[in-house]
Parts: C-alpha cells; structure tokens; sequence
C-alpha cells in the first residue's frame, strides 16, 4: 500500500515537473513567444483595424478564430475594447480620453494603463456611443462576454497541465502581454516619445520605424493620421507586420482591404497648378505639411551660419527654435510664438517659410470658399512662393504644383 502510493505520488510530482509534453526550458520559451505573438496579431488585426476602425473585412473563419483566441488568452470583450479606442480617437490627449499621458502622466499610463482600461469599460456611456456594429450574437452574448474570465482560468489549467509548474509563468506572461505591449507602451510611450512623419492633431509618435513585436502598433503617428487606414507603415523603411499578416488573409480570400493612407501621385513638368493639383493637395495635405517641414529643415540649415553670428542668439536658442518652426502654428504657446517673433528679427527667409506655411495650411481649412477662390489662392501661392528668392521654398512650390 505504501509502494503504491509512494508510486503515485511520485508520478503527480514527475507530472507537476515536466507536464503532459516535457519540453526543454527553450521550448517552452520559444511556445511563449508564439502565443504571445498570436495574441498581438489578433489584437491588431481583428480588434484593432477590423472592428475598431472598419479598415478591413474579415472571412468568419479567421474572425471567429480571433474572438476565441483573445477570449482564451486575455477575456477581452469585443464590445469593450473597440468602444474605448474609437473614445480615445474622439477625445485624443483631452481630458476624456480614457489613456492619454498628456492628461493622466506617463507614469500613469505606462504602470497602470490596464487598470484606465477597466475602469472605462464599465462606463456605459462609453459603450453604448461608441460600440455601434460589435458582435452580438448568440456565442458573443452567452459566452465571450457573460463569461470573459472563463477563457484565461481555462487557459492556466491548459498550460500547467502541458507545461507542470512551469505553466504558471507562460500563463502570466500571457496575462501581462497585452496590459504591456498595448495598454502602457502603445497608449503611453506612443503619445509621449518617438518621431513624428506627420503633424496630426493629437501627440501621437511613431514610437520605432519597424513594427514587428507590436504587429505594427509601433507606428502609431502614421495611425492617428490615417486612422481608417489598414496599413500602418508609411515610409519605405518602416515595417508594419501586421499588414503583412493582412496581405496573406487577403491573397487567400479570407480579409478584404476597404481603404489605405492615400499615396500621392504627381504629373512631372506642370506648369501650373490646376483643379486635379487642388484636389489632390487637400487629399494628401498630410504628405504635403510633412515635406513643407523638411523645406523648413533645410531653410534652417541654410540660415544657421548666418544666425550663428548673431552674439546673442545661443545655441540652445537656435536648437529650440528649428523645432518650433516644424509644429503646426497653431498648437505653439504664446511664449514659442514670441520665441519665433525674436528669431525672426534676424532671419527674414525663415519669417517668410512660417508665414508661407500659414498661409498653405488656410488652404483646405476654407471650408466656404469655392473650388475656383481655393484654386486661384493656390496659384497665388505657388507664385509668390517662387518669387520668394528662398532655394528651399521655390524647389517645395515646383514639387506641390505637380501632384495629380
């Protein structure tokens, strides 16, 4: 009797050790890293681009897949998750956003972006504005969202019965990869630190160039942009996974892309602007403020061993100051306002770009002016921007009168 009970325990011990696979330490890591990378992409690709912004259609088979898998891996609710990200849009970096680090501290949202992700969850104002076309059928209201915590216990019990022990520590990296990777880094560090393609009208960065362990979620400044896009990435440098991913489900009839970022086009030689160029400047005024800042860049550098022997302008001054001049004017304070007003006193080509770009952004923000009256002012520009004498500024003016 003591044999066979010393037999059976040993085995529950063997079992608790190694688990139903016995893998090596490696594999183990290396099944993590997978899971957890399905997880992402179904984060990505179902909630995020199909359901949240309707940028694609999925087939059911990988859209039922995805539900169960996020249910599985991290209880998230459909309903829930899309409301409180179409939220964020709607109220980016105010006081109502429910994540925004220019609001809440990055601190805040970096350590605890999962908990402001629960507490606005349970707003119904939140979901019943903002969770129009979610699922809501039969399995969504019986068992996704009834019962969302069932798929993380189920999955706990799964992974210590392959893994033994060793199953409690995939488990919990499950569990805290979401709450990481998008609720901290993605709401926090993507509002807060990063390069900026465009200057849209919130503090959303691109937090690195390739978006490969986010799915794609690192470009954040090209989403908040073209935020009905299904591809994230906008440079040719930049890698957006996650569009890879779609691109396969799309070859293979299983997703159908409804809209991207608008590419501009361009008509080489075109002696003036006309109604296509109009047309075309106020569709892609993105890419067109993006390269008017990099005119302003190469202004600056062109002005910068001039204004350097200026005894009282400081490098600092001068380092603060090319920033400024590629912001939006409209988001500048009234202290970086004066700050341009006193580089301006020494620079009458960098007065001019600013000015010039004033003028450029009024443009499409006529919405009463007809097409003729926003032609005619564009033409004007385009004119006197060439007229200008500023090398920078009369090579921007020949590449805008060309979009097509």
């Amino acid at each position: 009797m003591n044999f066979f009970s010393s037999d059976i325990l040993q085995n529950v011990l063997s079992f608790l050790d190694t688990g139903l696979l016995d893998l090596t330490a490696w594999q183990i890591v290396l099944y993590t890293l997978v899971v957890t990378h399905i997880t992402i992409a179904s984060v990505t690709i179902y909630l995020h681009r199909h359901q949240a912004h309707r940028a694609l259609d999925l087939h059911a088979i990988p859209s039922h897949f995805f539900r169960f898998w996020l249910w599985l891996t991290t209880g998230q609710v459909t309903k829930e998750w899309a409301s409180i990200h179409r939220k964020h849009h709607a109220k980016c970096d105010t006081e109502e956003d429910p994540h925004s680090p220019q609001t809440r501290g990055i601190r805040k949202v970096l350590l605890e972006g999962a908990e402001l992700y629960r507490a606005e969850s349970k707003n119904k104002e939140t979901l019943e504005k903002y969770g129009h076309g979610t699922p809501d059928d039969w399995i969504e209201r019986k068992l996704y969202t009834r019962h969302s915590a069932l798929g993380v216990s189920l999955l706990l019990v799964l992974n210590v019965a392959l893994f033994g022990v060793l199953g409690l520590t995939v488990w919990a990296v499950q569990m805290l990869w979401i709450p990481i990777t998008a609720a901290g880094i993605i709401n926090g560090l993507g509002h807060w630190w990063g390069y900026r393609n465009y200057d849209c009208n919130d503090a959303a960065t691109n937090i690195i160039p390739f978006g490969i362990i986010i799915g794609g979620e690192e470009l954040h400044n090209n989403h908040h942009t073209f935020a009905t896009s299904a591809k994230l990435s906008s440079k040719w440098y930049e890698i957006d996974l996650g569009w890879g991913y779609i691109r396969m489900l799309e070859m293979v009839g299983l997703a159908k892309v409804k809209k991207v970022a608008p590419e501009p086009k361009f008509a080489k030689d075109k002696k003036e602007a006309d109604l296509d160029t109009l047309q075309s400047v106020i569709a892609n005024r993105y890419d067109v403020m993006a390269k008017y800042a990099k005119s302003v860049r190469r202004a600056f550098h062109e002005e910068l061993e001039h204004l350097k022997h200026k005894a009282e302008l400081e490098n600092r001054f001068l380092k603060s100051s090319r920033k400024l001049l590629q912001r939006e004017p409209a988001k500048l304070e009234v202290s970086q306002k004066q700050q341009l007003v006193e580089l301006f006193q020494h620079s009458k080509a960098l007065e001019t770009m600013h000015q010039m770009r004033v003028e450029l952004g009024a443009i499409w923000e006529r919405s009463s002016a007809t097409r003729d009256q926003l032609l005619h002012q564009l033409q004007d520009w385009c004119a006197r921007a060439e007229a200008s004498g500023i090398k920078s500024l009369q090579e921007f003016s020949l590449r805008l009168r060309s979009y097509a």
